[in-house]
């Protein structure tokens, strides 16, 4: 199971690379609409829905995963408060940064400074929600 969650990682960490995704000077470009706009992450996007809308079709109707683990899928149907100002969190985030969580690990492994800095503020921030939702359960 571990050799196949490292490959699999590779194989992502290897796409993102590929297709820029963890180059964030293509996405700031690509997110910049009215500067210097860098259309080329939309087949990236676009590739990576249709990818993901029929592995979920095709993940809903089992019960486990091709290699004998519980399918967990998400629930939830809501969209409410927290999903709009995470979402948007997550938005400014990628925005200021050019990374998003998965591109910023690959940036980490490609020595990028700034992929540490964002990880490491993306942590705080992940460790600052879980003391919050701690204090408001008690």
């Amino acid at each position: 199971m571990i050799i196949i969650s490292f490959l699999a990682g590779l194989i992502f960490g290897a796409g993102l690379i590929i297709s820029g995704m963890a180059n964030p000077a293509k996405v700031l470009a690509f997110l910049d609409l009215a500067g210097n706009w860098d259309p080329s992450l939309i087949l990236v996007m676009c590739g990576a829905i249709a990818i993901s809308f029929f592995a979920f079709l095709w993940a809903k109707s089992r019960k486990t995963a091709l290699l004998g683990a519980e399918m967990k899928l998400p629930t939830a149907i809501i969209i409410d408060r927290r999903l709009l100002l995470g979402s948007a969190a997550f938005g400014i985030g990628w925005g200021l940064a050019g990374f998003c969580p998965g591109p910023a690990l690959v940036g980490i492994g490609m020595g990028l400074p700034k992929a540490l800095i964002f990880v490491a503020a993306m942590l705080a921030g992940m460790g600052i929600y879980e003391l919050i939702e701690r204090a408001q359960k008690r």
